[in-house]
């Protein structure tokens, strides 16, 4: 069986223990952003780390707080602290010159970091992207029982395609995240931009992907549509075409 590597840490202000792994390599370096409720060791993050790792080129992944090996309760999460881990690993491991990877949430995250650290991002490629998901796919969708749940006890569990377990969704959570809306506004980001989706994605309709690229300023924007590919992508045709695709950008 193959060794697992055991993850760095950084230790940032407010007790917060950031776990990472840093592979050095060529410019410009790859930053990997999982998905909410999702870890660094899954197949994306692992297929094009692995894929960098060939190419000598520089690849860092890393868990949010209250996600895989990192500190932090995932319950107490919200849109801004992901956001504050994202700026602080980027600002103490970022390369001078980076393409951004952004899974599901992750491509939200991905998309804040590009606007306030634009000298630093040359390029951003992002996977079944949900920007804004906390209104246009939770609070929109709520029932108004699951909404009178989460006002009365600040939470309601939500069902996963997947058969897992019901994640928890705070009121903080839904709160919070309108001070980080992206999709209402045009987003000023002009580096090439790659979306893929799959059109049976039934987390996050490809349709959103379609209302980012229109609200992207980047000419060079171009999204893949993944016949009946779902929302983790995770099949080996689905990651090879995600090197590929990142491949191009590099």
């Amino acid at each position: 069986m193959p060794v697992l590597m055991q993850p760095s840490f950084l230790d940032l202000p407010n007790n917060r223990r950031i776990a990472y792994h840093l592979t050095e390599g060529a410019l410009p370096g790859v930053m990997f952003m999982g998905g909410f409720k999702s870890n660094m060791s899954g197949g994306k993050a692992t297929a094009l780390e692995a894929f960098c790792k060939e190419r000598g080129q520089r690849f860092l992944r890393f868990d949010y707080t209250g996600h895989g090996h990192s500190s932090g309760a995932f319950r107490e999460g919200t849109i801004g602290a992901w956001k504050q881990d994202v700026f602080d690993v980027f600002d103490a491991l970022g390369a001078k010159q980076n393409i951004l990877v952004g899974s599901s949430m992750g491509a939200w995250m991905a998309l804040m970091l590009a606007l306030a650290r634009k000298d630093r991002v040359a390029g951003l490629l992002g996977i079944a992207s949900a920007p804004d998901f906390t209104q246009r796919l939770i609070w929109q969708r709520m029932t108004p029982e699951q909404k009178s749940q989460l006002s009365e006890k600040g939470v309601f569990y939500a069902p996963s395609c997947y058969g897992e377990d019901p994640y928890p969704i705070s009121r903080m959570l839904i709160e919070e995240s309108r001070h980080h809306l992206l999709l209402h506004a045009d987003i000023e980001i002009d580096v090439p931009v790659r979306l893929i989706h799959g059109t049976k994605d039934q987390d996050v309709p490809w349709h959103m992907s379609v209302s980012l690229m229109d609200g992207l300023r980047s000419r060079d924007a171009r999204l893949h549509l993944i016949k009946d590919g779902d929302h983790r992508l995770s099949s080996p045709e689905h990651l090879a075409f995600m090197c590929e695709v990142l491949g191009g950008l590099l």
